[in-house]
């Protein structure tokens, strides 16, 4: 999938990133890929169901992967962090 495809959610609000994803489907791409990992995950759900019944109709989830990362800090303690990837794609 290509980058431009892919919408990285971080601590901005909820609407700013379903903008996102309204413009790349508006831009003619039938699939986007949220990506989000620790408390943004909320948001990535929030941002998917948004889109899905308010913005696009025809929008639907195609896969969700979940999966844990291993972050080494500075301190050299290492953490588990969740991660979550949601591919929406627009019926045809």
């Amino acid at each position: 999938m290509p980058e431009e495809n892919i919408v990285y959610i971080g601590s901005k609000p909820v609407m700013n990133y379903v903008l996102a994803v309204v413009t790349q489907m508006n831009s003619g791409v039938s699939e986007v890929v949220l990506k989000a990992r620790g408390r943004a995950i909320t948001r990535a759900v929030d941002v998917a169901e948004i889109v899905k019944n308010r913005f696009i109709p025809g929008m639907g989830v195609e896969n969700i992967d979940i999966c844990t990362e291993e972050i080494v800090g500075n301190s050299g303690v290492s953490t588990n962090v969740s991660t979550i990837e949601i591919q929406l794609k627009k019926d045809k």
